[in-house]
């Protein structure tokens, strides 16, 4: 804007004509750069067919149709809608007294009517701007790396203008501590309420390089200096959204294999070593020295916008069903967890260990947690339906109704390639091989059928979920290899009185309290966790309650039994079938109130981790 103001007269900055954009700079890169040279091919000594350009009397020769073609893009380019920067548009667009502006900037070109004009702005600009922000005259805000510093623009409750902020970041740049430093303007203390943040995007599939980038430098500035990788990031990013994971690599060599085998859409090997320059072939199949997933990202840049986003949605694919899977087989390692909820209430705590130099106290406390059930609504799902396609299905065994779609494939150790469905259910999700689906009691039905199983059910699940959380908080290091190995994630939560609890999280029964014994803990209320297949219960007289999968389907079995307990579990309301000729009893995935029944004659022994179980 600046240069391009110099070469234009004060006395016509009150009505610009000029465009001020890179127009120009593209326009004389390609006049410089668009080959013309007239080239012809000619047989050396050796026999081998080489170009050489053509000369006459010493000059260059240019191939005319190139120059045609150079002349009609310059054409094309110069008659294009000017592209104004993000800052000038929305200023132009809003209007400055609804847009306050701390850059620094000393000039900068207004909309006024139909009219552009340069408007001069003063060394106090900015502080004006920012405290007519502050004080709700104007009701947005845009700042720079230089307005970033040492300002506050959060919701103060010293201020007039307590409204939450909607802080999108544009261009943060790729220096992580800055993009910190930014983030933190709007998020600050003494605040009415914590800002939305929402990162910017173009549709350019590959553009998710640059927020991968900015997302890995801020978890890893977190682990430096706070010791835990979402102190950086604030929870800004999603798991998937840095791509430079081994979740990111992993999916990278299932995408390098599709494409070798031709299971990519639209793109085919050829054309994609051609154009990225990345050799994945040899002339035996798959090399085993396949380009880093950073030279990948890089080069993904250089391909046309439509067969990037071919090629990124499959590679983003991947790496979804990899965290999806890491995170439902509780092997994710999401650093220090916070947790949300309706409400905390400590039900007990207990001393366990006291360390002798420093007498730091390690306790274990047991977690009332109570939050709002999430459950998809009939209209949500049906609106799904609409959206993207699926199959309503209703399951004659149970009566439940899913919506199934299709899942992201992953990649077996063979190196084949499984197909997955995703089945969505009113409260939960789940997972299965597509060529399973025929083998189960999973039917296909119309769409009054399906909503009203899906409606029958949503009536039957509570509007809130409460369940027990058994937590080792305060000094964990001593006693760390003690912990259960079902999981190392660590946890933070604060109670609803104000208490802030971290630590991990330990199975039922992994220590009793002092004041109550294991037999004391009632077995429905660790229902979710039984199904789920995260505990299992170990009961008197050699019984074991735990998840297993049968027929594709995940069930709840009580197995060790002895001839005389059968037909009592029968009478308890345990379903009896025989599979592979031999008999076994199950809790009906609905009725907890079934295990209960069942712990009233056979006491709990103690509570256990799946893995112990299995």
């Amino acid at each position: 804007m600046e240069r391009r103001l110099s070469e234009i007269s004060p006395e016509d900055w009150h009505d610009l004509q000029v465009d001020v954009t890179p127009r120009e700079y593209v326009l004389s890169y390609l006049q410089a750069a668009f080959p013309t040279q007239l080239h012809r091919e000619v047989k050396t000594a050796a026999g081998a067919i080489v170009s050489e350009p053509v000369m006459q009397d010493g000059r260059i020769v240019h191939c005319q149709e190139a120059l045609r073609q150079r002349e009609r893009l310059v054409e094309r380019i110069a008659a294009l809608p000017p592209v104004i920067g993000a800052l000038d548009q929305i200023i132009q667009y809003f209007g400055t007294d609804v847009v306050a502006e701390v850059t620094g900037r000393q000039r900068r070109i207004v909309r006024y009517g139909h009219k552009l004009r340069v408007e001069s702005r003063s060394g106090l600009a900015n502080l004006e701007d920012a405290d007519a922000f502050m004080a709700g005259r104007k009701r947005a805000l845009m700042f720079s790396e230089a307005g970033g510093t040492g300002r506050s623009y959060h919701a103060d409750l010293a201020c007039a203008n307590q409204d939450q902020r909607v802080h999108y970041p544009f261009e943060p740049g790729w220096r992580a501590d800055v993009a910190v430093q930014g983030l933190g303007r709007t998020h600050r203390t003494n605040q009415a309420m914590p800002p939305i943040v929402r990162p910017l995007a173009t549709n350019v599939a590959a553009q998710k390089r640059f927020l991968s980038t900015i997302a890995r430098r801020l978890n890893a500035l977190g682990a430096l200096t706070k010791g835990q990788r979402q102190t950086g990031g604030q929870g800004l990013f999603r798991p998937e959204d840095d791509l430079e994971t081994h979740y990111g690599r992993d999916a990278l060599r299932q995408l390098y294999r599709q494409l070798v085998n031709g299971d990519v859409a639209g793109v085919s090997i050829e054309a994609f070593e051609t154009m990225t320059g990345l050799k994945l072939t040899t002339k035996t199949g798959m090399k085993d020295e396949l380009p880093p997933i950073t030279t990948f990202l890089n080069r993904l840049l250089a391909l046309p916008i439509a067969m990037q986003n071919d090629i990124f949605a499959v590679f983003q694919a991947g790496i979804e069903a990899r965290v999806e899977a890491a995170m439902a087989a509780g092997t994710y390692d999401a650093g220090v967890e916070v947790l949300r909820a309706d409400s905390f209430v400590v039900q007990r705590r207990e001393t366990i260990a006291v360390h002798a130099a420093t007498g730091a106290r390690t306790e274990l406390v047991q977690v009332r947690e109570r939050r709002r059930a999430e459950i998809v609504s009939a209209e949500a799902v049906l609106h799904r339906l609409v959206r993207d396609g699926g199959r309503p299905m209703i399951n004659d065994r149970t009566g439940r109704a899913a919506l199934v779609v299709d899942a992201p494939t992953l990649m077996a150790k063979d190196g084949s390639f499984s197909p997955r469905l995703r089945f969505i259910r009113p409260a939960e999700t789940e997972h299965m091989a597509a060529a399973q689906l025929a083998e189960t009691y999973w039917r296909e039905v119309e769409v009054p059928e399906f909503r009203a199983a899906w409606v029958a059910e949503c009536a039957e699940l509570p509007l809130y979920v409460e369940q027990c959380r058994y937590m080792v908080v305060g000094l964990l290091l001593p006693i760390w290899r003690e912990l259960p190995g079902w999981t190392t994630a660590v946890y933070r939560l604060t109670t609803d009185d104000g208490e802030r609890l971290l630590g991990r999280q330990v199975p039922p029964g992994w220590r009793t309290f002092s004041d109550s014994p294991v037999e004391a803990v009632e077995p429905s209320s660790h229902w979710d966790d039984i199904r789920v297949g995260r505990l299992a219960l170990e009961l008197a007289q050699g019984l074991l309650v735990r998840r297993v999968k049968v027929m594709h389907e995940r069930r709840v079995e009580i197995s060790g039994w002895s001839d005389t307990d059968r037909e009592w579990l029968k009478a308890a309301g345990c379903v009896s079938e025989i599979i592979s000729h031999r008999l076994r009893f199950f809790i009906p995935i609905d009725r907890p109130e079934v295990l209960s029944a069942v712990v009233r004659r056979h006491p709990v022994a103690r509570v256990i981790d799946e893995k112990a179980a299995a």
